[in-house]
């Protein structure tokens, strides 16, 4: 009798033992879900640093012509960085230099949800046309192309110094003298005048918004865009100018 009654009244302590033992393992699944819910979170609610880094080699290739081999290379960030999740696309904007430089650095920032900006520092190795002396040259020499040769170079930077088409050499005359095998940059060479001392040439003058026109004479040689001083015709007056055409000088704003 006494153990028929303790059999009656260990059933229900057995499911007592089975549903807490239930509840503990059940709790400690939802935490661990919770937990790994929480991590996957938090990476969606962050921007990825390669999407980063991404976006600004992407704005660094698309400011240089498209046929051009260039190798573009984004440092590396901390990935221990941590920034909100952009909910439109990442913004880049060049910093000084950045148009030349080997070495730079663009911003990459975001303004929805929140408003930051990274810079992230890039590196650019370009393969350029450069145009290449076959023979020596005197000072004030005229290149053709029949006077060059074009060789592949590596170039850091953005923008190079170097002449890489026949074209370039229109208009030119050589600085100093210089030798065979030379690479051809544009410090080697002299803009030809497009205006000529003693000329007669169309003075304009330029001041809060009102254009006068004159006759003058050049007093200088001067290329395209250099100053030059030129004598009013009319008032014997000498002013100094910009050399805008083959027969025009602008004085003024």
């Amino acid at each position: 009798m006494t153990e028929n009654r303790r059999a009656r009244h260990g059933a229900p302590y057995k499911e007592v033992a089975a549903a807490a033992a239930w509840v503990l393992i059940g709790s400690a699944a939802w935490a661990q879900h919770a937990a790994s819910a929480q991590r996957t979170s938090w990476h969606e609610q962050t921007e990825p640093v390669a999407n980063i880094r991404a976006a600004a080699v992407r704005y660094v290739r698309s400011q240089l012509p498209s046929s051009e081999v260039a190798d573009i290379t984004a440092g590396a960030l901390d990935e221990r960085l941590r920034l909100p999740h952009c909910a439109t696309a990442l913004t880049v904007e060049p910093t000084a230099g950045t148009s030349t430089m080997a070495r730079s650095t663009v911003g990459v920032g975001c303004t929805d949800p929140v408003r930051w900006t990274v810079y992230v520092p890039v590196t650019v190795v370009r393969q350029v046309p450069v145009l290449i002396l076959r023979h020596a040259v005197a000072r004030g020499a005229h290149l053709a192309a029949t006077d060059v040769t074009v060789q592949t170079r590596t170039v850091n930077g953005y923008s190079s110094a170097f002449l890489g088409n026949s074209s370039e050499l229109s208009g030119r005359s050589t600085e100093r003298t210089l030798a065979a095998g030379t690479p051809l940059t544009v410090d080697m060479f002299t803009a030809d005048p497009i205006v000529r001392r003693g000329q007669d040439v169309t003075l304009v003058v330029q001041a809060d918004g009102i254009e006068v026109r004159a006759a003058g004479r050049a007093l200088q040689d001067a290329g395209p865009g250099a100053r030059l001083k030129v004598e009013n015709v009319s008032s014997q007056k000498i002013v100094e100018g910009v050399a805008e055409s083959s027969d025009v000088v602008v004085v003024g704003d």
